[in-house]
This record gives structure tokens, C-alpha cells and sequence, in this order.
């Protein structure tokens, strides 16, 4: 459960400081269905950009924002790309739903807002007084700080140090203070190291996205319900539900396929994973090049008695996928070759490295159920191919320049030769086995209590379960807190 108690002292500066700045916090609900979001404020976005610092952005955490860089309203669909059969190789319909058009350009940005709210309506997080820390393999704590910045709190970013120069890039226009640690994006232990350093200082409040309940209450809440949602608007006569796929970075978005195990009880809900470093398949270890996951550990937040399938996805793959979608030379394969429309072309731009990651999943889903047109398989594109440029100028510098033979084997061998290799249908033993290995990282070197490990095991009712029921007890507290600086009601 999220504590939701309140710090009375805490909270009156927060209400003063959000008056001053003029801070609205929007509710879940609102994120959910951003058609109730009052008109004024509707009227309001069409003078602001989606990535700009300004607090009625937090108005565009939602998965149904229009995909405009300026001024954009809502819509009833998500944003999604559907890829078919020609590229994927395999006839079912696999749908991905797009983190671009999220301020950031990454859906992070309501992750972290899911850490930061409860805290900040509940006073808990002082804004007068605490920095927020957003530990991070990269996007994460982007959001973070953005969210910082329009709710007028100070921040924190810690990330690898290998992580893309446009990451650093934009973190050192937006967060108070930026930490690089040491290794890539699996080197997960150094950044927990740094918040260790970090919490001898009172005023520093962790925000970590791996044991945050704020992170699944969100994708629960609102990832899952616009997934809910785009497969009903997509879905054709006599199609099934039949999968959902998502690489597991701090394996928030896995709580968006517990509401589609509920919503839909046949559905098969895969974790995705770096072959480089297979700690769900293998207990493994090791660096990779997917930036967008960590590993090295199970996250306290994954609800891992609710996986079904464990998938490894090689981050050559990847990378050689990020190239054919972003060059000219791949996307004159994918026209001329394949047949594939201008529209769909960008649309494949969409697709990050993670996010590419999160689709060769789907794919090797799919290979595994042998599965058929009538069945569709979602996932989410974290962010887009906007945070990699200079991996793809990195490529390029490696293999010499694209053409559209490489283009043709590149599709060939790292999408269309997919196999069911490295992956793993998930038994009960299986399952506990995983979550057992939250023991050694949580437990034994973060602190926490072994009572709470078993009950994210045995006492699903009282712990996911409890925690996604939350939404409603945190958009009252927002409401209050909106009520309290009345800035809503003199719009």
C-alpha cells in the first residue's frame, strides 16, 4: 500500500508554493479520460508546446494526446502503430501503443508523476524543503525531473554514465542537479549505491521507480485502461486478445497487464528481458545496449506471480532495427521491398530501442502460441527514436553507411529470423523461483522487510490488488489539494 498519510506542515507549504507558481495537478482519472479535463484548461494547451516547461502539461500525461508537437488537444484512441505481417513475419496483429507523444517524448513521465503526487498532496515531500532523486536508467529520471520542474519541486537525476548524449543533454536544462554513474544500463546496483550516499542527507527524498507503488498504480491505472481501450477500438469480428508483451525496466508497465488479465482472462502476459543479461531466465548477468531496461535484479514492483512468459531479446536486434527504421537507406527497403505506406514509415520512427525490443517480444510471443490473424498482441513504445540519434550516427561509424542490402539482411536476420529460442513458459515453481530472487537485492541490501516479500507473494488482495485500488483515494487528495490553492476555480 502507498502511504497516504497526512503531514499537515509539509502540505501547507506545498499548497502555498503550487499557488505561486500556478500549479494544477491533474488526477488518474483525468489521465485516463483526458476528455473531462475542464475546458479551460483544454483551451489553454493550444498555446503550449508539448515539451515545454509549463505546469499545464502535467495535463498531457495521458496516453490520448493528440500526436502534435504544438498546441495539441485529446482524442478518443491512443496513439499506437500497427505492424503487419510482411515486416513482423507472423499473422497476427501486434499494436504499439506510442510514448512519443508524451511531454519528454517517453511515458516515464507518468511513472514518476505516480511516485511523486501521493507525496506531494500528502505533504510527505516538503517542497520547501526536499530535493526529489530520480534514480534512473535514463528515462525515468527525465520524467522525473520535468515533473519536478512544473510542480516547482528541486531534482535530482542520477543515470549511467553511458547512457545517450541526448539524455545528458536535456537533463542539465531541467534537473537541479545531474549524477552520472558508473557502467550502462544494467549497472543498476551503482545507481541504488549513490541513493544510499544520497539518503544520509535528510532534505534528499528517493523516488525509486523499482520499489515505487506509485509507478504500478499508474500503468495499472492508466496504461492498462488505454490499452483496454485501443483494442477495443481496433479489434475486428472473431479477433482475441491474445497477448501482451513488455520489457522490464523497473516492470511498472507490467502492472498495465494485470488490468488486461482481469479485462481479458486468456490473455498472456510476457517479460521481456536483454539475452546479455538474463537474470529472469538464467539468474544471469552481464552489460547490454537495450537503453530503456535494467537489470541485475527483479524489481520489488514486478508482480511476478502474474507473469506468464520470461523472453530474451538479443540487443543486436535492436540496434540493427533502430537503423533500418531511421535511415534513408532502410526506409527504402521498407517502401520499395515491403510495400509499406509513407504514414506507416513514420510511424516506425515511433519506435525506440526499448520500444523496438518490446515488439521482437510480441513477435517471439506470437512464434511460441503459434499464434493466428484472428489474435492481437499490444505492447508500448517507451519513448522514440528522437533520444537515439547519436546511437544511430555510432552505427553507421561502426558498419560503414547503410544500403539497402544490409537494409534487406537486417530485416531478414534480426526481425523475420526471430526464433523461440531464450524464452521460457512460466510454471508456479518458476514464478516463485523469480520472486525469490527479490530476496537478495531487496532484503538483504535495500533494507526491506522480509514480511512485506512474502506478501507481495501470498497476499495478492492486500497488496497489488490493494494498491491499484488507490487511484480514487489519491484523486480525492489531488481534488482537495487543487480546492485548497484555488487556482481551478478562478480559471
Amino acid at each position: 500500500m502507498i502511504d497516504l498519510s497526512i503531514n499537515r506542515e509539509g502540505l501547507d507549504h506545498n499548497i502555498k508554493k503550487a499557488r505561486e507558481n500556478n500549479v494544477i495537478i491533474p488526477t488518474i482519472s483525468q489521465m485516463q479520460n483526458p476528455e473531462t479535463i475542464p475546458e479551460k484548461i483544454q483551451a489553454k494547451l493550444k498555446d503550449v508546446g508539448l515539451w515545454d516547461v509549463n505546469p499545464l502539461n502535467l495535463f498531457r500525461i495521458t496516453w490520448k494526446n493528440e500526436a502534435k508537437e504544438f498546441g495539441g488537444g485529446y482524442q478518443a484512441v491512443p496513439n499506437y502503430v500497427e505492424l503487419p505481417s510482411s515486416l513482423t513475419g507472423v499473422p497476427c496483429r501486434i499494436v504499439a501503443m506510442a510514448g512519443k507523444w508524451f511531454p519528454t517524448g517517453c511515458h516515464k513521465v507518468g511513472a514518476s508523476f505516480g511516485c511523486l503526487a501521493p507525496r506531494l498532496v500528502t505533504g510527505q515531500f516538503d517542497a520547501t524543503y526536499h530535493h526529489a532523486v530520480w534514480p534512473s536508467t535514463g528515462n525515468y529520471c527525465r520524467g522525473g525531473a520535468f515533473n519536478s520542474k512544473l510542480l516547482a519541486c528541486d531534482s535530482v537525476a542520477i543515470l549511467p554514465a553511458e547512457m545517450s548524449k541526448e539524455r545528458f543533454d536535456w537533463l542539465s536544462k531541467i534537473a537541479g542537479q545531474v549524477i552520472a554513474t558508473p557502467g550502462c544500463e544494467s549497472n543498476v546496483k551503482e545507481i541504488f549505491d549513490k541513493t544510499w550516499e544520497l539518503k544520509q542527507d535528510p532534505t534528499m527524498m528517493i523516488f525509486n521507480q523499482f520499489e515505487e507503488m506509485g509507478n504500478p498504480l499508474w500503468h495499472y491505472n492508466v496504461t492498462g485502461y488505454a490499452l483496454a481501450d485501443l483494442y477495443e477500438a481496433i479489434k475486428r469480428p472473431g479477433d482475441n486478445f491474445a497477448g501482451a508483451c513488455f520489457t522490464s525496466g523497473s516492470a511498472g508497465t507490467m502492472s498495465a497487464g494485470d488490468l488486461l488479465k482481469e479485462r481479458y482472462p486468456h490473455l498472456k502476459l510476457g517479460v521481456g528481458e536483454a539475452l546479455q543479461c538474463p537474470t529472469i531466465l538464467d539468474n544471469g548477468f552481464g552489460g547490454h545496449r537495450i537503453e530503456g531496461i535494467g537489470d541485475k535484479h527483479i524489481p520489488w514492483i514486478h508482480n511476478v506471480k502474474n507473469t506468464d512468459m520470461a523472453i530474451a531479446i538479443d540487443d543486436e536486434d535492436s540496434q540493427r532495427l533502430l537503423r533500418l527504421f531511421n535511415t534513408p537507406d532502410g526506409q527504402k527497403y521498407l517502401k520499395e521491398e515491403l510495400g509499406l505506406s509513407d504514414e506507416l514509415i513514420e510511424k516506425l520512427t515511433w519506435l525506440g530501442i526499448s520500444g523496438i525490443a518490446n515488439v521482437l517480444c510480441c513477435i517471439k510471443m506470437a512464434k511460441y502460441y503459434e499464434l493466428t490473424e484472428h489474435d492481437v498482441v499490444a505492447t508500448v513504445l517507451t519513448d522514440s527514436a528522437v533520444m537515439y540519434q547519436s546511437r544511430i550516427e555510432e552505427l553507421n561509424e561502426a558498419h560503414g553507411a547503410y544500403n539497402v542490402h544490409e537494409a534487406a539482411l537486417d530485416h531478414n536476420l534480426h526481425m523475420l529470423g526471430l526464433k523461440t529460442d531464450s524464452m521460457m513458459e512460466l510454471t508456479y515453481t518458476d514464478r516463485k523461483r523469480i520472486h525469490n530472487l527479490k530476496y537478495y537485492t531487496w532484503v538483504e541490501q535495500q533494507a526491506r522487510d522480509v514480511k512485506d516479500l512474502n506478501a507481495l507473494w501470498y497476499d495478492t488482495k492486500g497488496t497489488w490488488d490493494a494498491v491499484h485500488a488507490q487511484a480514487k483515494d489519491l484523486d480525492e487528495l489531488i481534488n482537495e489539494f487543487n480546492e485548497a490553492t484555488g487556482l481551478l476555480k478562478a480559471l
